[in-house]
């Protein structure tokens, strides 16, 4: 049996596919993952999805699944081990042949076939004529044991999500580059203290950035620091950091201006770190994404992140680069390439298609800039309609 499409992921962006495809009476089976769900069920509470005032992310999720199981979906809680993706010739009678020769020109005559296999499915792969990826990514976190007791309890990797929770309480951002300066900023707008912790004395951070978060008066910086623990039981009650004594050589009055510390070291002079506690309401992790993408690595084309690239971000990479001057072109021979995109492998009549014919992607896997639940889901919906297109055509 070859379906007609499978969908990798139960996030989001997978189960609003799976319903718009299911709804269009094309059977999908959706792999969703062990356990299911993606990161929206490590949530406890979500105010931002349009339709529900406050509904948990577990529960958002589960409404998903079953709303996409009423309408035909098949669903499964298992995780996917590998993609391969082949050409397969179709003869007269309907069977196929897999051959490694140059495809045909005339494309009624081939068929892309995607090998699919799962915790249950290793001897005999699954085949299908288009597959949407939906694997999502993860945030990284301090991987400590109060740090995951405390999830969804005060302990976040988003505040765009969850700030709203900690109008007039004190935060902690954990992190240096522009997503944490990015997280501090926004969580000022609802916090009355928001500290940043962070492990050098620099940030890492575009310039631009740093001059806002130096000008915020909501903001405080504690460089040199790392978070040794997260205090509370039934929440979060403070933090513990540990902190190399440092001392400025320059302090400059105007907080624009960039500010570095240094460390003191001496041969003669041995300096133990200073160990404190501070007490705030909310620790936002902001040290990086990583998406979930291993398995497709070296088949479809990704950023220098693991992020997949859509044939509609390759075309805006394209503009951008030809509005660059020559003279600003890299002589770093990795670099040019990265700029200048060959864009022969893309199918520009579809916008969530990867550089693999029948290979589509949705969700946070292709998308290391909003992250939301909802935006998620409407990249699902476009994946969906655009396979519903392209099985129509094909």
């Amino acid at each position: 049996m070859v379906e007609n499409v499978i969908i990798i992921g139960g996030g989001p962006a997978g189960l609003s596919a799976a319903i718009y495809l299911a709804r269009a009476n094309l059977d999908p089976l959706v792999f969703a993952g062990s356990p299911p769900g993606g990161q929206l069920t490590l949530t406890s509470e979500v105010e931002n999805y349009p339709g529900f005032e406050s509904i948990l992310g577990s529960e958002l999720i589960e409404k998903m699944k079953n709303q996409a199981k009423k309408f035909g979906a098949r669903i499964k809680d298992e995780n996917v081990k590998s993609v391969e993706i082949r050409q397969s010739r179709i003869d007269k009678i309907g069977q196929s042949q897999i051959q490694s020769d140059k495809i045909s020109k005339n494309k009624t005559d081939y068929i892309r076939f995607h090998l699919i296999t799962s915790d249950s499915i290793q001897l005999n792969p699954i085949t299908s004529k288009s597959i949407i990826i939906a694997t999502g990514a993860k945030a990284l976190w301090l991987n400590l044991p109060s740090e995951t007791r405390l999830r969804g309890k005060g302990v976040s990797a988003c505040a765009t999500c969850d700030g709203f929770f900690f109008r007039e309480k004190i935060v902690a951002v954990v992190g240096g580059g522009d997503t944490a300066l990015e997280e501090a900023l926004t969580l000022t707008k609802f916090a009355k203290k928001v500290y940043i912790i962070h492990r050098r004395d620099f940030f890492r951070a575009s310039k631009i950035m740093q001059e806002r978060v130096f000008a915020n008066k909501k903001i405080e910086i504690i460089w040199n620091a790392v978070v040794e623990e997260i205090i509370g039981k039934m929440h979060v009650e403070g933090i513990k950091i540990r902190q190399s004594q440092i001392q400025s050589d320059k302090i400059s009055k105007n907080k624009t201006d960039y500010i570095r510390f240094h460390l003191i070291t001496s041969d003669s002079i041995q300096l133990n770190p200073i160990l404190s506690v501070l007490n705030v309401d909310g620790v936002f992790v902001a040290i990086g994404h990583k998406p979930d993408t291993d398995i497709f690595k070296g088949q479809v084309e990704m950023d220098e992140r693991g992020y997949i690239i859509t044939s509609t971000r390759k075309a805006i990479d394209k503009i951008r680069h030809n509005q660059m001057k020559s003279d600003e072109i890299s002589k770093n021979k990795t670099d040019y390439i990265r700029l200048n995109p060959i864009l022969s492998d893309f199918n520009f009549d579809y916008q969530r298609m990867t550089s693999i014919l029948g290979v589509f992607v949705a969700g946070d896997c292709a998308d290391p800039y909003y992250r939301q639940a909802v935006t998620a889901a409407g990249t699902g919906v476009e994946a969906a309609l655009e396979v519903e297109k392209y099985l129509e055509s094909n």
